[in-house]
């Protein structure tokens, strides 16, 4: 009895052997496959998309395309950031609301823009809180760059790599230059969608009125406005010389392009792809600011070729105006005590 007993007793333990056997090899097969799947998923491909509203020419656009290049060929083609110049995906104000939703994976603009969804970025265009370039780049590069970075979080939103130099604005108009505050007495000056730039020219007693860069040629050249603000680069880059005659040197904002991205997309991409895309990016940023500089140095000599006139401009009047008007103290309630305090770390006293 004993003897008929063990025949399946001994079966049943070869059947339990076996069967450890085989899990043991899923387990051991698992382990073999799980770097494969790790290096299937670094090995994916990814396409992305910049919208930027400014000509193809101009040197944010150049720096952009030339660090997407860059990151295509250290990927291994494993990532693809097609840049989309001159407003091809719709306004700064169309494509900001189209990366918050993801459609589009990045756009690149101003502070001035992003300042209506998250205020504290336009901050850098308080009038004339910076004096030069010494200052914006200890600025931006420091305290005050890093706190309004942050605060894109808040928004589901991430700034990728430094900021871009957009340049010191100046003024330009169809018939008169621009020497005291008194001349932009009625002033119809087309503004960016930016309620801090609106406010500046509403305290010099200007008229600013919103018009998209796209369509800021034709409002020039129909004279829906008398005349605009832009840094010398711009006003190149999208021909405003053929419809202003007069360009006023008064530097009353700095602004600058950051690269924002739609975070869950972001996120979406493997670290190692991150950490390169930023590095290309920050040098291409570095890059680009040199190369702005240079441009804008040269640009004075361009543009009088194609007939503009310029004239030189003592910023004072104009700061005075604005704190008797209330400007300054509106926007340090506006921007709270934190940032304000960082601002004025690197613009001194301003309100």
């Amino acid at each position: 009895m004993n003897k008929q007993l063990s025949i399946p007793a001994q079966a049943g333990i070869r059947t339990t052997g076996r069967r450890a056997a085989l899990m043991q090899l899923g387990g051991l097969a698992a382990c073999a496959l799980a770097p494969g799947i790790a290096k299937a998923q670094a090995g994916a491909k990814f396409n992305m998309k910049i919208a930027i509203s400014i000509p193809e020419s101009h040197p944010t656009t150049a720096a952009l395309k030339a660090a997407c290049a860059e990151i295509l060929k250290e990927s291994g083609g494993r990532l693809t950031i097609d840049v989309y110049p001159n407003g091809q995906l719709g306004s700064d104000t169309d494509t900001v609301s189209q990366v918050r939703s993801g459609a589009i994976d990045f756009v690149c603009t101003a502070g001035t823009i992003w300042g209506n969804l998250v205020p504290v970025t336009s901050i850098n265009t308080v009038a004339f809180a910076f004096p030069d370039y010494a200052t914006v780049w200890k600025a931006m590069d420091g305290d005050l760059g890093a706190h309004m970075r942050a605060a894109f979080d808040k928004v589901n939103l991430v700034a990728v790599g430094r900021v871009y130099d957009h340049g010191f604005r100046q003024i330009t108009h169809a018939s008169k230059p621009i020497t005291s505050p008194k001349d932009l007495a009625g002033m119809k000056i087309r503004v960016p969608a930016s309620p801090i730039l609106t406010s500046l020219f509403k305290g010099l007693d200007a008229s600013p009125a919103t018009v998209p860069i796209g369509e800021l040629y034709t409002a020039l050249q129909t004279k829906v406005v008398d005349g605009q603000e832009n840094a010398l680069p711009t006003i190149e880059a999208t021909k405003l010389y053929e419809v202003q005659k007069h360009c006023s040197y008064t530097s009353h904002v700095w602004d600058c392009f950051t690269l924002v991205g739609n975070k869950r997309n972001w996120n979406a991409l493997p670290e190692d792809l991150r950490a390169l895309a930023t590095r290309i990016f920050d040098a291409n940023a570095v890059k680009q600011r040199a190369a702005h500089e240079t441009l804008n140095t040269s640009l004075e000599a361009k543009l009088k070729g194609f007939g503009m006139q310029f004239n030189a401009v003592d910023g004072k009047p104009f700061r005075e105006m604005l704190q008797k008007s209330g400007y300054y103290t509106e926007w340090q309630k506006k921007f709270g005590p934190e940032a304000w305090a960082l601002l004025e770390k690197y613009s001194g006293k301003l309100a």
